[in-house]
């Protein structure tokens, strides 16, 4: 069993199946939860809430197997404390802002933000609403936001102190001695990445014309079950029609938070969608390249692009890419245990092509380029790959990664 003790603030999606992860790797002795609020009629409401899930079964059966027994046990009312296979776990149940969670009193050096409502690091930490920096305020050392920052002055500059990283990306662009709030992005970008990443270091950047995704993404617990009035001021009136009975078009910040962990991709043509479908988890990004051939080359075919990402696969150690040659379906990679980013390599296509393009439309055209080449319009190979990579979008792909990056970044303190 590790040393020292976890925070994690919020107890919604991500903050549970993080606390699953933790009791499974055990890098913790103990584990510190905010909840902000009371519970049902006690601990044994909030115990039963921890152990049984809609989408995943019960947590004793996922992590030891079908036939294991309930692992909370010692549950006691007075100290706010159960244990959970042998990990002392605290639940806190007063403070909602987190300068005012007693992290320091509980021996928390480490919190993981899921709240998903302190995704500001410009802001202080005595801001009226609360602020991520408030967790530093109350004795942390350092914070993982479970999710891309937002920054609400969009002037505001991202502060010294804070990065965003994925791992098997640029998690060595975080420095221990600088950084103290580290975003670790979304379940959509840490699967983007690894699935731009492999391209990028074949073919480089610099023959990378445009890139697109469409995310088709299981439901989040901020969509409603059934349909309600918007709110005074609402602008997408989507967001309030029911997830079990529509397919739901809107936005993702996946292409903003990729920028921070693959600056490259500034150079590139880049959109990113969003369609959000009546699934509880297990979700797909559609991923659509113009590449420029290489002169006198053969044609990018399919097979070179699975071969490429499957070698990449094979290279990493962590399992954090993966590929696959069996026809999936979203239910196949719920709960699946590694993979950010699961390539369905039946599904890859390539089309070549040859686009016409007219220099004289290039601003700064040179009547002298013309005369050289004998022609105005020059005839560019490229070719469209289209890239189909699952994620579990909680447990298996995102709560893992966030799990991982938690473990190495209190490993450095």
């Amino acid at each position: 069993m590790g040393k020292g003790t976890l925070g994690i603030n919020g107890l919604g999606r991500i903050g549970k199946l993080s606390l699953w992860q933790h009791i499974g790797r055990k890098d913790f002795s103990e584990i510190v939860i905010n909840i902000g609020r009371t519970v049902g009629s006690g601990l044994e409401d909030v115990a039963t809430f921890i152990e049984r899930d809609s989408s995943y079964g019960t947590m004793h059966n996922y992590i030891k197997g079908y036939k294991a027994g309930r692992m909370i046990t010692n549950i006691d009312e007075k100290s706010g404390s159960m244990l959970i296979d042998g990990i002392k776990v605290t639940i806190l149940c007063e403070a909602r802002n987190p300068k005012d969670i007693p992290w320091k009193s509980h021996g928390v050096d480490l919190v993981v933000e899921s709240t998903g409502q302190f995704l500001d690091p410009t802001l202080p930490p005595d801001a009226p609403k609360g602020s991520v920096r408030g967790h530093l305020a109350a004795g942390a050392k350092k914070v993982v936001v479970s999710a891309p920052f937002k920054i609400i002055d969009k002037a505001s500059p991202m502060p010294k102190d804070a990065i965003t990283t994925v791992l098997g990306i640029n998690e060595d662009d975080y420095d221990s001695g600088k950084h103290d709030i580290i975003s670790n992005a979304s379940c959509t970008t840490n699967c983007l990445a690894h699935m731009i990443k492999p391209l990028s270091d074949y073919f480089g950047f610099e023959r990378i014309l445009t890139a697109s995704i469409a995310t088709v993404h299981a439901a989040t617990g901020s969509q409603l079950v059934l349909d309600r009035a918007p709110k005074a001021g609402a602008g997408d009136l989507r967001r309030n029609r029911s997830v079990f009975n529509n397919i739901i078009l809107t936005t993702t910040g996946a292409a903003k938070a990729l920028l921070l962990v693959m600056p490259k991709m500034k150079k590139i043509g880049f959109i990113a969608e969003s369609v959000r479908i009546p699934a509880t988890t297990g979700s797909l990004i559609i991923l659509v390249i113009d590449v420029q051939d290489a002169p006198g080359s053969e044609p990018i075919k399919r097979e070179l692009i699975n071969k490429v990402y499957n070698d990449a696969a094979q290279r990493d150690k962590k399992g954090y890419l993966q590929y696959s040659n069996e026809q999936n379906v979203s239910s196949d990679i719920v709960g699946h245990p590694l993979g950010t980013a699961i390539i369905e390599g039946k599904e890859t296509h390539t089309r070549t092509a040859t686009i016409s393009f007219d220099l004289k439309r290039l601003p700064g055209y040179s009547p002298e380029v013309e005369a050289c080449l004998g022609r105005s319009v020059v005839d560019i190979p490229i070719t469209k790959i289209v890239v189909y990579g699952w994620y579990d979008n909680e447990m298996g792909g995102y709560t893992h990664m966030l799990t991982e990056r938690t473990v190495s970044i209190a490993s450095r303190l």
